[in-house]
């Protein structure tokens, strides 16, 4: 049975507009979730020679040769196959060719690019940060350059939006990028030229000794190529400083590549024993994955934070922690993905992953929820569902009825068909939520002013150490008057209620953004970022609070 923490006992206002949220976050997860679709590495699979389907070529035929207009076949054949493929499980997924190289790089190591991340505010494309040894630091980009043109193409108007910004700023590597900047207090647009380069790209956002100097923390965002080798660098620098127990965050977790994913389990369990292993109709698709060998920690008390974003891998990890009673889960029923699908290359760059069978983890269990082919909607909004009957608020509601009970290895019950059910709940905490602070959020607001205010105060922010900067430094009342006339030039009306409501938050949201600015990590890491933000965070409380309890476990 979860148990509450203290957050939950307290009254929580939560308005209707802050209960639908989690539809809104499952829109942003379905697309997460097939990026990080991958099962073993980035193998395609070579199945039997698939019949070709005379009718459906018949048709495109008669359609491309006497349609009475014009017609895109391609672009038609690749509905086709999307809605077909809807008919089936909602993890099945046709990608076309461009979909298919930018959802690659989203996972493997890097892509070609000119190295910044942006953030699109008042319809400009701004530079929140040239990445550490990428070629836009090179040449002298800084942080809250706005880039009006790159190759002749305007970045600027209602008409940016991500693709438009991606298609220009990436490239092949070696090949050029002649940009117009504008950088405040120049009145002339300034000229640059970007080589484009390999861009790493990382997964673990963060890797830290807490002020305990005992507990450490790492949050892994999704599970690429390079994220064993990233974690693993952070475990180490750890246990070099003295870290006894850990905090493993997953949360928002899509997934990624399961061996990846299981590698950093083995990390964490004794023996040999099976890690997840498959089942699915092609007897040549089922698999067992076992520990191999001496793990890094496999001692210390570990602690891993799950909510309802994450998925896939992610569940792997804190559901083969949980069986062999090496972890204890904190945080909310995790999304519930355990099918496998294996990504199939067609000859012109498009991308098929099929569904070849359902993963379980060593307890016997299935963690994927109860679908209906065909009813993505159903299958998405299911997380809304979920709000609906008070699952994220309150450990009493939540629904294990379409799964079955097992036991760990040591006889605790834990639950299959529907996500990993967390050991210690932590309610969703929705009272800092206002239509106010959607907006700002929207209008990128709240980050552009950070930027802004870490460039104009670098010299003296430099000066504090990143620990002196979390426990003294606060966002007083001028930068919040800052932040509310910038709201009102977006045309964003100020709400007094709605602003106090929300103004905590602000607060804690713009430190966080300025220390990242201000103190730089290694490559990859934002440990600056959390080491504010955890400080009010109720899971890392919650975790905090449990840490005996996790110790004890396999005892």
């Amino acid at each position: 049975m979860n148990r509450q923490t203290a957050l939950e006992k307290k009254k929580i206002n939560n308005s209707k507009f802050a209960i639908r949220l989690p539809i809104i976050i499952a829109i942003t997860l379905a697309a997460g979730i097939q990026i990080g679709a991958k099962f073993f590495g980035n193998k395609s699979v070579i199945g039997d020679v698939v019949k070709s389907s005379s009718k459906f070529k018949e048709i495109l035929t008669y359609i491309d040769r006497s349609y009475v207009d014009e017609v895109d076949t391609d672009s038609l054949a690749d509905y086709g196959i999307m809605k077909m493929l809807e008919k089936l499980d909602p993890h099945t997924a046709y990608l076309p060719a461009e979909e298919a190289e930018l959802a690659m790089s989203e996972l493997q190591n890097g892509f070609d690019g000119i190295g910044v991340e942006f953030n699109i505010y008042n319809d400009t494309v701004y530079v929140v940060t040239p990445l550490s040894g990428g070629p836009s630091e090179e040449v002298g980009i800084q942080s809250g350059d706005a880039i009006i043109e790159a190759n002749g193409t305007e970045l600027t108007g209602e008409k940016v939006n991500t693709r438009l910004i991606f298609n220009t700023l990436r490239g092949q590597r070696g090949t050029s990028v002649d940009m117009k900047i504008k950088r405040k207090g120049y009145n002339d647009l300034l000229d640059f030229t970007v080589v484009r380069d390999k861009i790493p790209t990382y997964s673990v956002d963060a890797a830290y000794l807490m002020e305990d100097k005992q507990t450490g923390f790492i949050k892994i965002t999704r599970f690429s190529e390079t994220t064993y080798s990233e974690f693993m660098e952070g475990l180490e620098e750890l246990k070099t400083q003295g870290m006894k127990r850990l905090i493993l965050d997953l949360r928002g977790n899509p997934g990624g590549y399961l061996e990846r994913a299981v590698n950093i389990a083995d990390e964490f369990i004794e023996g040999s024993g099976v890690l997840v292993y498959t089942d699915g109709k092609d007897d040549r698709n089922d698999r067992k994955i076992f520990a191999r060998h001496e793990g890094d920690f496999e001692k210390g008390a570990l602690i891993v934070l799950i909510d309802e974003g994450s998925a896939s891998a992610s569940e792997i990890v804190s559901g083969a922690l949980q069986d062999y009673d090496r972890a204890l889960i904190v945080g909310r029923r995790s999304f519930g993905k355990g099918l496998v699908q294996a990504p199939i290359s067609l000859s012109d760059g498009s991308e098929l992953r099929l569904t070849i069978s359902r993963y379980y983890i060593p307890s016997g269990r299935s963690i994927q929820k109860p679908y209906e082919s065909g009813n993505l909607e159903d299958y998405y909004g299911e997380l809304g569902h979920r709000a609906e009957h008070g699952e994220f608020f309150n450990a009493d509601s939540v629904q294990n009825e379409n799964g079955k009970a097992y036991e760990t290895v040591h006889g605790r019950k834990v639950y299959g068909g529907g996500g990993i059910t967390p050991d210690i709940f932590v309610p969703r905490d929705t009272s800092h939520i206002s239509r106010y602070l959607m907006e700002l959020y929207s209008n990128n607001v709240i980050r552009e002013f950070a930027t802004s205010y870490a460039n104009d105060h670098k010299a003296q922010l430099e000066k504090m150490s990143i620990d002196a900067y979390v426990k003294n430094f606060t966002v007083d009342s001028k930068m919040l008057s800052q932040i509310r006339s910038n709201g009102e030039k977006l045309s964003i009306e100020y709400n007094a209620e709605e602003f106090r409501k929300s103004k905590e938050f602000i607060q804690q949201q713009v430190k966080a953004l300025i220390a990242r600015a201000i103190w730089k990590d290694r490559a990859g890491l934002s440990n600056s970022f959390y080491k504010v933000v955890n400080k009010d965070d109720e899971f890392i409380k919650a975790a905090l609070s449990h840490f005996d309890e996790a110790g004890k476990l396999g005892s």
